[in-house]
């Protein structure tokens, strides 16, 4: 039988015949197949298996994590390409479709351009209503631009992703990209640090300290269910590859007498077992300060903890003031909802989270 040349492919694999999105060819290509694709943020993925945050099974099932922990946020997938368009296919599972929070950012997808500070935002892939498999072209490149950039695209926050393909210009094939200069930056949190509510993934704050840093992001952030539980404790301290850990789920305990009782096992038991971790502790971010006394007794329940590791000899560990993330001027319009930041409570968020970073060491 006569075998098919290399110049036959499409012919073998439907995937590689050109298709079009808004009138360009493209190839579309398997980008949680491996290969030229970097999947990053999903440590704890059981290989080939679905995308998810938390492992399958006991004893995180218990947990009310665990029904968030579908959802893809601090997920990204990077590669290299010099193709002059860049489309994106997704199909997307379970998720949240809020009224505070934009589509855009809760089920949404977004491209950047280069990487660490340099890179910059391209596109957004914007689901609308009811649609399950979204098919986008978020970017093509301006006459006499230059090819070969790194690329990013991040995953939705608040939902799932069953299956994700990106199309190149015919002829253009991806290749990995360059490893980024520091390890994972690991963070473990509420709402605000699943990502709630950014406009769209590349506006959460965890994703633009890990951006400027130039680091893969690994996002515990969820939504109403970070009580602090040693297993997630010991989770956590299981990560290889670690350049600092953000400790910010104050927000998520019930009440003081639960934080009190949490946070510095938690923070003893991640620090038993990593001892060389730079860990950032955050107290409550509060951008309006509706019960002063309740955010001030949280504050010091939280210091408490960097105040003792402190005394045990501990220099790789500080402290930040979650109620001085948002600066003096404009406060006011750094949140939705009283709670949740918007894009500018984020940044400011991010400014002041990088340079506690940097003040342990971590640049």
């Amino acid at each position: 039988m006569e075998s098919k040349s290399p110049r036959d492919i499409a012919s073998l694999d439907a995937n590689f015949k050109p298709a079009t999105v808004d009138g360009r060819a493209v190839v579309w290509r398997d980008a949680l197949a491996g290969g030229p694709f970097a999947l990053e943020g999903l440590p704890l993925r059981a290989p080939g298996g679905p995308l998810r945050r938390l492992p399958v099974g006991e004893p995180f099932a218990r947990f009310p994590a665990y029904g968030l922990a579908g959802h893809a946020a601090g997920a990204c997938v990077r590669f290299r390409t010099a193709s002059p368009w860049i489309a994106v296919r997704a199909t997307l599972g379970p998720g949240c479709d809020m009224n505070h929070m934009p589509r855009a950012g809760s089920i949404g997808l977004d491209l950047y351009r280069g990487a660490g500070r340099a890179a910059s935002h391209v596109g957004t892939v914007q689901p609308n209503p009811g649609e399950g498999v979204v098919e986008r072209m978020p970017h093509v490149r301006p006459e006499g631009d230059a090819g070969g950039e790194t690329w990013q695209v991040n995953l939705p926050l608040y939902g799932g992703i069953d299956a994700l393909q990106i199309g190149l210009a015919p002829g253009f094939d991806p290749a990995p990209p360059p490893p980024h200069r520091l390890g994972r930056i690991v963070f473990y949190g509420s709402s605000i640090t699943q990502g709630g509510c950014a406009s769209r993934p590349g506006n959460a704050y965890t994703t633009m300290v890990c951006r400027a840093l130039d680091a893969e992001q690994v996002n515990l952030g969820f939504s109403g269910c970070a009580r602090g539980e040693p297993e997630m404790a010991r989770l956590i301290a299981s990560l290889e590859g670690v350049a600092a850990f953000v400790l910010d789920y104050d927000h998520n305990a019930p009440t003081p007498g639960h934080l009190a009782a949490t946070h510095e096992p938690f923070f003893r038991i991640v620090r038993e077992a990593r001892p060389d971790w730079p860990i950032l502790v955050l107290s409550r971010p509060n951008v309006w300060f509706d019960d002063a006394a309740e955010i001030a007794e949280r504050r010091r329940i939280v210091r408490a903890t960097v105040r003792h590791a402190r005394a045990r000899g501990d220099r790789r560990v500080a402290f930040l003031d979650g109620a001085r993330l948002f600066g003096r001027e404009n406060r006011d319009d750094c949140a939705v909802d009283r709670i949740h930041p918007n894009d500018l409570g984020f940044r400011r968020m991010a400014d002041a989270v990088l340079a506690a970073l940097r003040r342990l060491g971590v640049a």
